[in-house]
């Protein structure tokens, strides 16, 4: 079967581009509802073999994604797992090289159908705005839906923070069994007023109530955490299997994950690629440096016409928070990499009297390895923008192998 879907995959995409684009852009739509279903019928609708968890939200899917799975996991519970952290299908793990945190339509259906196959119970699955945009949630039959948080993300992609909110809500629309909410949300009503059969509102206060702790640092992990336990005590997982899962996960890849290779100050990767994200980050690790320990941090932006009103936001946070500032490549795809760091730069201005050092170093790997050689013990070297992703998208279509947290091993050997 696997092969002969690749073979129309091939001739699907070869026909949509010899399409003139114009034509094909207005029939885009249709184009993606039809691959979705034809997905789904190729591979027998799995998903209604199985039940869905979908997890949509600005920040915190990928680790509420993670979280679920352990906890799962540790209940001796067969489950599959998609998401930007990589893939998994019970024992078996595998990375997500995609550069895409959400496959496309065959492939979200050929990974259903395998995880059904394995004889996996549940599914729990990172659902993003650009997915539900080009429907690739159609033809997957969700049991659940789950809201970490909205913030201002895609805009450029979606062309306005209200429409980027409308793809969130498409996910609360076809879901009709469970939804679970958190209620901290200012947005929360409006995603409350779609019909499920079962609603379940976490928050801040569950935290205390439920008597949890956790090795993960920062309160937006705690969100992350309640979400994950509100899913697994809906699906009959007890609260002590749940307690003992989360005292076993020490990080979260490429998630304010410490490297440490027993040099005398911090390192830390973390994904951020939000300001509110990047802000969050800066400020937990702001907070645990020693006095006289300093905050260098390396950063960049995503290319590809990507959130461009973010990047003088993140010089401005940067220069609010960091001693040292490295700007570097993150993403560049085919825009010109110093215009993306001069659009950073902009945001610097908006911080007067700014003590942080500046340097410019296209390079990453000699970015962070300046970054490095700055550092001394009691300082904290952050990188962010990459997290995980075990790779970086250049100009031509092009993706080279590359992992901070292997190159911060490399260096500080």
């Amino acid at each position: 079967m696997f092969k002969e879907n690749k073979i129309l995959e091939k001739l699907l995409d070869f026909g949509r581009k010899s399409m003139p684009r114009s034509l094909f852009k207005a029939g885009q739509p249709i184009y993606h509802w039809g691959l979705a279903w034809l997905g789904a019928l190729l591979y027998g609708f799995p998903s209604h073999s199985m039940k869905v968890i979908g997890v949509t939200g600005t920040k915190g899917k990928s680790t509420t994604v993670f979280l679920i799975a352990k906890i799962f996991e540790k209940a001796g519970i067969p489950i599959a797992m998609i998401g930007s952290l990589g893939y998994k299908i019970k024992e078996k793990e595998w990375p997500n090289t995609l550069k895409m945190t959400m496959p496309g339509r065959f492939k979200v259906q050929q990974f259903l159908y395998r995880a059904k196959k394995a004889g996996c119970k549940y599914v729990v699955l990172e659902v993003t705005s650009e997915g539900i945009k080009q429907k690739r949630h159609l033809g997957i039959k969700f049991d659940a839906a789950v809201l970490t948080n909205i913030h201002r993300e895609h805009i450029e992609n979606h062309g306005t923070f209200e429409n980027y909110i409308k793809a969130k809500e498409r996910l609360f629309k076809k879901t009709k069994r469970t939804h679970i909410l958190n209620e901290d949300e200012p947005l929360l009503e409006r995603f409350k007023k779609f019909k499920s059969n079962k609603k379940i509102l976490y928050g801040w206060h569950d935290w205390e109530k439920l008597g949890l702790t956790t090795q993960l640092n920062g309160d937006f992990n705690k969100y992350n955490i309640l979400a994950a336990v509100a899913v697994a005590e809906n699906y009959g997982v007890s609260l002590e299997v749940i307690k003992k899962a989360l005292t076993e996960v020490n990080s979260i890849p490429g998630r304010m994950e410490y490297v440490n290779a027993g040099q005398s100050f911090q390192v830390v990767v973390d994904y951020a690629h939000t300001p509110d994200s990047l802000e969050m980050v800066y400020q937990t690790l702001k907070r645990s440096l020693p006095l006289g320990g300093r905050l260098i941090c390396v950063l960049g932006a995503a290319g590809g016409g990507r959130d461009k009103w973010k990047r003088p936001e993140f010089g401005r946070i940067a220069a609010k928070y960091c001693d040292e500032i490295i700007l570097t490549d993150e993403d560049p795809y085919d825009e010109n990499p110093e215009e993306i760091l001069n659009q950073i730069s902009s945001g610097f201005s908006q911080i007067l009297n700014s003590k942080s050092q500046i340097l410019k170093i296209l390079d990453r790997k000699e970015a962070i390895k300046k970054a490095l050689t700055l550092a001394k013990e009691g300082d904290i070297v952050v990188i962010t923008g990459k997290g995980s992703e075990t790779s970086m998208a250049v100009s031509g279509g092009q993706k080279i192998p590359w992992s901070d947290k292997k190159v911060i091993e490399e260096l500080l050997k």
